[in-house]
């Protein structure tokens, strides 16, 4: 077994094709730091955890589906605490920001990062960026402690607040410099996971002891490998109260329609979820699964068949469903928010407006009532599901950065919590170049490693890339 890596990855190439993509840890570039014992194994409350601190060499298997002769494939770093830390409780100075939109249990995640972080590891000094990105150089921060953040997760939103864009690098880091942070949490999406690389990488330009640690949130449910986000089950289970209501408005009319929109703008796991839950929909339309209007098999003719069958229906549309079928006149194609993000049309309204006027000559009476929940179901507080697995994420990244690692998320993959190099959860990876020596080292084990597609290595020399 080897440890390889380029100037933005780490691997580990194990026998039988085994891979760990690894995390970058503070001592890849600031070398001979010293190191302490955990304060869990002293903490009473916590004496048991010295029995369970997680071993060195355990991984989490990102398949674990395979065949007999498969290769064991891509592996990350178990999350949890390490015997030792790289961070003496009374120089922690740790911050937390939140970016991006809504979602349930952003609050939840805050209260126990602060109460983690004090409860745990001893560590007083918890500061909350407000505004997102820009706060970190635009606005106040204020304190947080275990106290102050007591009642949070039963309020919806962040007490933080939120925003998109403002990502000024050098300025974020300018002030983390001078305060004198060193532990850096940011909540956000797979935008703000973007801005928390490029905020890693500066700071590691820089040679700055500080960990950057990315907690994956959005209510669609869409970040890569990791299994689930937090807020999904709680705002699955708020959109169960707008589908109710559409039942209930569509069975109560003679050819009642009941027309749901649910968020989701290129992922439609809120509406199918909703949907599988309620059991009371007939359609639900999703941005995976095109679908037309006219015509055999087309959705009019399903309606219409419905109607027929049952005298009501309703249906579900993820907000990204069917933008391909706006006409240009309604579309705002080069339109963006703030976070880059290309603003949708109602996607909802529109398809509630082509089923009236599709019926209004063929059907005597209509009645179709139009229910959008978006902002509601992404405002509550986060269900009982959602406060545990929130609790396990604040955990799981303040033992990461306590241990010294940073430039990575954490999530649940396949059940186990594990560190995600940043560049996994935001995009495809570029070109890995790998060097003579590295090439003989994967060459010499029976199985390749999976993530690596052939058409995404160069080969370089070994002075190019020097062996770590």
């Amino acid at each position: 077994m080897g440890v390889l890596s380029t100037s933005e990855k780490k691997f580990v190439v194990g026998d039988n094709g085994y891979v760990l993509e690894d995390v970058p840890h503070l001592s890849d570039y600031l070398p001979d730091l010293p190191t302490y014992p955990n304060p869990l194994q002293d903490n009473p409350a916590y004496s048991v955890a010295k029995q369970y601190f997680v071993n060195m060499d355990d991984t989490v298997a990102q398949k674990i589906v395979v065949h007999r002769s498969s290769p064991r494939g891509t592996h990350f770093r178990r999350a949890g605490p390490r015997p030792k830390v790289y961070f003496e409780s009374e120089e922690v100075y740790a911050c937390i920001v939140t970016c991006g939109g809504l979602c349930p249990g952003l609050n939840t995640v805050i209260r126990e990062i602060v109460c983690g972080l004090y409860d745990m590891y001893g560590v007083h000094r918890v500061i909350g960026i407000e505004g997102g990105y820009r706060g970190f150089y635009a606005r106040n921060t204020i304190p947080l402690t275990p106290k102050g953040v007591n009642n949070i997760h039963k309020r919806g939103g962040t007490i933080l607040l939120t925003s998109r864009g403002g990502h000024d690098t050098s300025k974020i880091v300018d002030n983390i410099q001078d305060r004198g942070i060193n532990q850096v949490y940011i909540i956000g999406g797979d935008g703000t996971q973007k801005g928390a690389s490029v905020i890693f990488e500066e700071i590691r330009r820089r040679g700055l002891k500080v960990s950057v640690v990315g907690i994956p949130k959005t209510i669609d449910n869409d970040i890569p490998v990791i299994d689930k986000s937090f807020g999904f089950d709680s705002a699955v289970e708020e959109a169960q109260r707008a589908i109710n209501a559409a039942h209930v408005e569509a069975e109560s009319y003679e050819n009642g329609i009941g027309v749901v929109k649910l968020m989701g703008r290129y992922s439609g796991f809120i509406a199918l979820h909703a949907t599988l839950a309620s059991r009371d929909v007939d359609c639900c339309l999703i941005p995976e699964s095109p679908f037309y209007l006219e015509g055999p098999g087309g959705l009019f003719e399903f309606i219409g068949k419905r109607l027929r069958e049952n005298g009501h229906m309703v249906i579900v549309i993820a907000e990204g469903a069917g933008q391909e079928l706006l006409s240009e006149c309604m579309r705002n194609m080069d339109q963006k928010d703030a976070s880059g993000n290309k603003l949708l049309q109602d996607a909802g309204l529109w398809i509630s407006q082509q089923i009236r006027d599709h019926f209004a000559t063929r059907l005597k009476v209509l009645h179709l009532k139009y229910i959008d929940p978006t902002y509601m179901i992404r405002a509550i507080p986060s269900n009982a599901s959602d406060n545990v697995y929130c609790t396990l994420l604040a955990h799981s990244a303040i033992h990461g950065a306590m241990a010294g690692y940073t430039g990575f998320t954490v999530g649940p993959v396949n059940g186990r919590h594990a560190y995600i190099p940043f560049y996994r959860i935001i995009e495809r990876p570029n070109k890995v170049v790998i060097t003579d020596r590295m090439w003989a080292r994967l060459l010499s084990s029976t199985n390749q490693p999976s993530f690596l597609d052939p058409k995404d290595i160069t080969k370089g020399r070994d002075e190019e890339q020097p062996q770590t």
